[in-house]
């Protein structure tokens, strides 16, 4: 794998600055956000349930606008830089495997034919090749979420939005989604930021975990995990992963007494 670049020398390719979101009825989900993202990241935001990890993603997906502040992307944004998996895989369940991940081309008006390799490598990408003609019902729970995957990969996008994607998943099946994401990760070389509720999966999976606390939704404490690359089975098991987990661990604590 390549040397990856220490964080704090790559190059930004996502602003938020001084964010706030107000929803109807003065409730503030966010406030006062701001946050570099820099080419090559993998950013975990972490934090208790109700402190705008979501809605934060969907700000940064242009699902939403904020309130007061700016999101900005640093370079010229083209089509397909951006993929976005949800907390379900939000699969058409009349179409087939390849069909579901040839969506995104579909989208931009471009036929099948001319896409077609992208499609399957991206399904081989995810371990998925030989199943392009089956259809979502005939798919467990951690295949689905790979079909959402290779949906949000499949034009190469410099950054990937990932909403909780395993929350609902066997912690067996987690573990393996962890490990590859991880692998795709580095094959396409994109920036990933990625919500969680799981101290244990923002240390295995990031260089940047990004505490939040909750009413309102801010930032609290940025934790760096300066272990390297590739992850694997060792790590987890490790004295460094252990001392990493008490950090994030410490760091949530903060952020929940803040919200009490």
């Amino acid at each position: 794998m390549p040397k990856v670049a220490p964080i704090d020398s790559r190059a930004a390719l996502l602003t938020v600055e001084a964010v706030d979101k107000v929803f109807p009825g003065n409730v503030q989900a966010l406030r006062d956000m701001s946050l570099t993202v820099r080419e090559g990241d993998f950013i975990s935001l972490l934090g208790p349930s109700g402190c705008g990890k979501s809605t934060a993603l969907r700000l940064m997906a242009g699902l939403s606008q904020p309130t007061a502040g700016r999101i900005d992307w640093a370079i010229p944004r083209q089509k397909g830089d951006l993929g976005v998996v949800f907390q379900e895989p939000t699969l058409m369940p009349w179409a087939t495997v390849a069909q579901n991940v040839f969506l995104p081309f579909r989208l931009e008006g471009r036929a099948y034919p001319s896409v077609r390799d992208d499609v399957l490598n991206a399904l081989k990408l995810v371990g998925l090749d030989r199943f392009q003609n089956s259809y979502p019902r005939e798919l467990s729970g951690g295949m689905k979420m790979r079909v959402a995957i290779a949906r949000a990969m499949v034009t190469q996008p410099r950054l990937i939005l990932m909403d909780e994607p395993f929350a609902a998943l066997d912690e067996i099946t987690r573990f393996k989604l962890n490990n590859d994401l991880l692998a795709m990760q580095a094959r396409i070389g994109c920036t990933v930021i990625f919500v969680t509720h799981s101290v244990f999966e923002s240390v295995f999976l990031s260089d940047r975990i990004v505490v939040m606390a909750a009413r309102p939704g801010r930032v609290i404490e940025e934790v760096r995990v300066d272990a390297p690359y590739p992850r694997t089975e060792a790590f987890r098991t490790s004295a460094d992963y252990a001392a990493h987990c008490r950090a994030a661990s410490t760091a949530l604590e903060h952020a929940m007494a803040e919200a009490a």
